[in-house]
C-alpha cells in the first residue's frame, strides 16, 4: 500500500518563474515548513537532493534522485531514505493570464509495516494539510517578488 498525496494550488506568476522558484532547492526552507535542503546537481536526472525536516536533533533526512527533468514543467524524484521512499512530483501547468498551476504528489511507501498501513488513515489528512500549507506559502512567496 502506498502513502499518496496531491495538492495543487495557482499561482499568480508565469509558469517559467514558479519553476524558478519551486526548484530553488537550497530555498525551499523558505515556504516549507521545519525543513533545510541541499543539493548536487539538482537541475538534472541523477542530481541529489537531500531534505532533512523536523526541530533541531528530532526529525529525518529525506534523500532523493531527480529521475525526470523537464523545465518548466516538471520534476520527478525518487525519494531513497530510510524513513521515505517511493516516488514524488513537482509539476507547474501554466494557465491564461499568466498563471500556472503548481502541483506536489507523493506516492510514498508506508514505514513501519502494518502499524503504518493502520496509521495511514489518521496521518494522511495531516499530510495533505501540510503540503497544501506549504504551496500556500510557495504562492507568498512568488506574489511578493513576481520577477
Amino acid at each position: 500500500m502506498s502513502a499518496d498525496v496531491r495538492v495543487a494550488r495557482i499561482v499568480a506568476v508565469p509558469a517559467e518563474r514558479a519553476w524558478q522558484v519551486l526548484t530553488d532547492w537550497e530555498r525551499q526552507g523558505d515556504w516549507i515548513p521545519a525543513t533545510r535542503v541541499r543539493s548536487t546537481d539538482g537541475h538534472q536526472v541523477g542530481g541529489r537532493i537531500e531534505a532533512w525536516t523536523g526541530l533541531g536533533p528530532v526529525g529525518f533526512l529525506d534523500v532523493m534522485t531527480i529521475t525526470a527533468w523537464d523545465p518548466p514543467r516538471r520534476c520527478e524524484v525518487l525519494h531513497t531514505g530510510r524513513v521515505v521512499r517511493g516516488p514524488g512530483v513537482f509539476a507547474v501547468d501554466p494557465l491564461t493570464g499568466n498563471r500556472c498551476r503548481v502541483v506536489w504528489e507523493e506516492h510514498l511507501a508506508l514505514p513501519l509495516g502494518a502499524l503504518g498501513r493502520l496509521g495511514w488513515p489518521l496521518v494522511r489528512p495531516l499530510a495533505t494539510s501540510g503540503f497544501a500549507f506549504a504551496l500556500r506559502r510557495l504562492a507568498r512567496r512568488l506574489d511578493a517578488s513576481p520577477e
